[in-house]
C-alpha cells in the first residue's frame, strides 16, 4: 500500500534488485571476461508475459482444473485458461487491438469477467463471457471508467465501480450473478492531501452517515487492505507510528484496534483465503518482495518446496483451499506461474516465460548500490553490470529514472533492461528522493520541489557512476513517464551533464499536464495538487520546472517516445519538445506509437521501442 497520490505517471519498466552494496559498485576484475552472447530485442520479447486473475476475484475454475490468467502470447494481452495439471494455456478472448485482462471466474460456473480499454486510453469497461461464447459489456457508455471490486461471501453478487454518474467520483454497484441486473450501493472517497488520508465505514443500505474510524491530527496516511472473511474486522494500513506502512486490525463491533503486522519496511498488502484459514501478506524489503503465508490455525508460516529463488506474489487459493497458485519472478527470470499443494507445500511450475533461445545464465543479476548525493543524503538504486565490464574494458552507462513521481525501481525481470545490459550498457535504476519504499520522510522530500531536489539526485548519480573504474565517461539518462520528465529536465537544465537522453512519454509542460488531469481522478487530483502544486496558483513555478519552456538549452542528442492515445501525457507535449530541439539543430529521434497509451501493451511495440533505444545509444554513446 502506498498513500501518496502522485501516481500520475506510471513506470514503463520493471526493475530488479540483489544483495545490498551500501556505498559503491562492485570492483571490476582485472581482465575482461569473454564477450557474452548477444540477443536481439525480438528474442528478449519472445519472452511471454503472464498475470493472474484479480486478487479480488476467483482464479480457479469451478472444477479446479484451470487457472484464469492474462498473457501476451498472441502479441496482445488476452485472457487464457491455464490447465492446472500442465499444458498450454487455452485462449479465451481474441483481441487483436485492445489489451484484455482477466478478472474472475464466477463462483458456481465458468463464466468469466474481464476488462479492456480502448487503445490505451485507460477507460476500462468490464465484460462478461457468457456460456454461448459471446461477450456482454456490463458497463456500457462513453467516457467512463469501470473497476472490479470483488464478490460477496455467498457468491450471489459481485461489485463493480464506475464513474458514469459523475466523472469525478466512483460509485459501487451490486450485480446479481444470475440475472446480471444491478443496483447502486455507495460511493466513498477521502484523500485529504498527498500525506494525509482517512478511512470511513458505511453500512450498505443505511442512510446513516459514514463512520470515521481514523481520527488523527497532522499528516498521517491510512489505506485499506480489506475485510477479514468473517466480516468482523477491517484491516487497514497506516504510518501513524512508524516511518513505514504497518497493518492494523479494527474490530467492527467493539472498535478495538490492534497491531497485525509490523516491519521495518512497508507492508504492501494483507489478504486472506476465502475461509480465513490462511493469511497472506508481503513486505517491500529494500525493493524486494518478502511474502508470507500464515496458517491462522497454527500461526505458522507455510513452507513451500520446489520454488526457485525470486519474489513470490499473486497468491490465489482454489475453492476448497487445498492448493494455491502463485507467481515467481527474479532478476533473470520473468514471471512464471506455479501451483502448490498446501498439505505438503510441494510446488509445480506451469509456465516457462523466458524464451528458450536465451540462456538464463548469460543474463545479469542486480545489486543494490547506494551513493551520497549533493547534500550527503544516501540515495539507493539498482545496478546492472554487463558481464564484459572491467577496468580494462569500461562500458557506457545509463541512469534510469522511474515513473511516479513516487514510484520505485524494484525487483523483477525487465526485457528492456536485460536487452541494454546484454549489449554492453551498465544500467543504474535510481530511487531518487521522493521514491516510495524508504519511509515517509524520504517519500515526501520532493513535495513541491520536483525538478529540483530529485533532479539534483539524478545529476549527482552521473558523477558517482563515472567514478567506477568499470564504467566509461559516456553516460545517458533515460526514463518513462515522470522519469521521462526528469530526463528532459536534465537535458534542458543541465545540458552538459549527460551525453544523451531518452524521454519515454515524459511531461514537458506541467502547466498543461496538471490542468488536463482526467476527471476520473476525482479526489486524487486534490492530493496530487497538494504535492505538485495547484496550477491555479503555482503556474509560475510549474512553468519554471517545465523542460518545454527551457528547451533552448538542450544541446545533446535525444530520443523521444510517445503513445498517440496517452491520456496522462498528451502527445502534444512530445510534439512540441521535439520541434524545440530541432530548432536548436540538435539531433532528435521521434517515435510515435498510434495504438498505445501511457505505456506499451503490445509486444511488437515493445520490440520496436527497445530497438530504437539501442540504435540511439549505439550512435551517441559508442566511440
Amino acid at each position: 500500500m502506498r498513500m501518496k497520490i502522485a501516481a500520475i505517471l506510471l513506470a514503463s519498466t520493471v526493475f530488479t534488485i540483489g544483495t545490498a552494496n551500501m556505498a559503491h559498485a562492485q570492483s571490476a576484475p582485472a581482465t575482461a571476461p569473454a564477450q557474452p552472447v548477444r540477443y536481439t530485442a525480438q528474442q528478449f520479447y519472445q519472452t511471454t508475459s503472464y498475470g493472474m486473475a484479480s486478487g479480488d476475484g476467483i482464479a480457479f475454475s469451478s472444477d479446479g482444473r484451470n487457472l484464469l490468467i492474462s498473457s501476451d502470447r498472441s502479441g496482445v494481452f488476452n485472457v487464457y485458461a491455464l490447465p492446472v495439471a500442465g499444458g498450454d494455456p487455452v485462449q479465451v478472448t481474441r483481441s487483436t487491438t485492445n489489451a484484455t485482462t482477466a478478472l474472475s471466474y464466477f463462483p458456481n460456473d465458468d463464466r468469466i469477467l474481464f476488462t479492456a480499454d480502448g487503445g490505451g486510453n485507460e477507460l476500462n469497461h468490464i465484460y462478461v463471457r457468457l456460456p454461448n461464447g459471446t461477450d456482454r459489456d456490463l458497463t456500457p457508455g462513453e467516457n467512463l471508467r469501470a473497476m472490479f471490486v470483488g464478490w460477496n461471501q455467498d457468491g450471489r453478487t459481485f461489485y463493480l465501480a464506475t464513474n458514469e454518474r459523475d466523472a469525478q467520483a466512483f460509485d459501487i454497484y451490486a450485480y446479481d450473478a444470475t440475472s446480471l441486473e444491478r443496483r447502486l450501493l455507495v460511493g466513498l472517497s477521502k484523500a485529504n492531501s498527498s500525506a494525509d488520508s482517512d478511512v470511513y465505514l458505511a453500512e450498505v443500505g443505511s442512510d446513516a452517515a459514514p463512520r470515521h474510524i481514523t481520527p488523527h491530527q497532522g499528516n498521517v496516511a491510512f489505506g485499506l487492505y480489506g475485510f477479514t472473511p468473517d466480516s468482523r474486522s477491517l484491516i487497514y494500513g497506516t504510518n501513524e507510528t512508524s516511518e513505514f506502512d504497518q497493518a492494523v486490525s479494527f474490530d467492527l463491533s467493539s472498535g478495538e484496534r490492534r497491531p497485525l503486522i509490523a516491519a521495518d519496511w512497508d507492508v504492501m498488502f494483507v489478504s486472506y483465503s476465502p475461509s480465513g484459514r490462511y493469511r497472506v501478506h508481503a513486505v517491500n524489503a529494500d525493493a524486494s518482495t518478502q511474502l508470507t503465508i500464515t496458517d491462522t490455525q497454527t500461526n505458522r508460516a507455510v513452507t513451500l518446496s520446489g520454488v526457485p529463488a525470486g519474489d513470490l506474489g499473486a497468491v490465489r487459493f482454489n475453492r476448497d483451499e487445498s492448493a494455491i497458485a502463485f507467481t515467481v519472478a527474479s532478476d533473470t527470470s520473468p514471471t512464471d506461474i506455479f501451483v502448490a499443494n498446501l498439505a505438503d507445500g510441494t510446488a509445480r511450475r506451469l509456465t516457462q516465460a523466458l524464451n528458450p533461445a536465451i540462456d538464463e545464465a548469460s543474463l545479469v543479476g542486480a545489486t543494490v548500490a547506494r551513493f551520497r548525493s549533493y547534500d550527503g543524503l544516501e540515495i539507493p538504486g539498482i545496478l546492472y553490470r554487463p558481464r564484459e565490464a572491467s577496468a580494462a574494458n569500461p562500458v557506457p552507462a545509463i541512469v534510469l529514472v522511474h515513473g511516479g513521481p513516487g514510484g520505485q525501481s524494484r525487483r523483477g525481470y525487465s526485457a528492456q533492461i536485460q536487452h541494454l545490459v546484454n549489449h554492453g550498457y551498465a544500467v543504474y535504476a535510481i530511487n531518487n528522493r521522493g521514491s516510495s519504499g524508504y519511509g515517509k520522510t524520504f517519500f515526501h522530500l520532493d513535495d513541491r520541489r520536483h525538478g529540483d531536489v530529485d533532479l539534483r539526485d539524478v545529476i549527482a548519480s552521473r558523477d558517482w557512476l563515472a567514478g567506477q573504474d568499470w564504467i566509461s565517461d559516456r553516460i545517458a539518462v533515460m526514463g518513462g513517464s515522470y522519469g521521462g520528465y526528469i530526463t528532459a529536465a536534465a537535458m534542458a537544465f543541465h545540458p552538459t551533464t549527460f551525453d544523451a537522453g531518452i524521454d519515454i512519454f515524459g511531461v514537458t509542460n506541467w502547466v498543461r499536464t496538471l490542468e488536463s488531469i482526467p476527471a476520473w481522478w476525482g479526489a486524487q487530483r486534490a492530493a496530487l495538487y497538494d504535492e505538485m502544486g495547484d496550477p491555479a496558483t503555482d503556474a509560475t513555478r510549474h512553468r519554471a520546472i517545465s523542460p518545454l519552456f527551457h528547451a533552448g538549452g538542450i544541446r545533446r542528442p535525444m530520443l523521444v517516445i510517445q503513445g498517440a492515445n496517452d491520456p496522462r501525457v498528451l502527445k502534444v507535449e512530445s510534439d512540441e519538445l521535439v520541434a524545440a530541439i530541432r530548432a536548436n539543430n540538435v539531433p532528435v529521434d521521434y517515435v510515435v506509437f498510434p495504438d498505445e497509451g501511457h505505456g506499451f501493451l503490445r509486444k511488437q511495440n515493445r520490440i520496436d521501442a527497445s530497438e530504437a533505444y539501442l540504435r540511439f545509444l549505439n550512435q551517441h554513446l559508442r566511440r
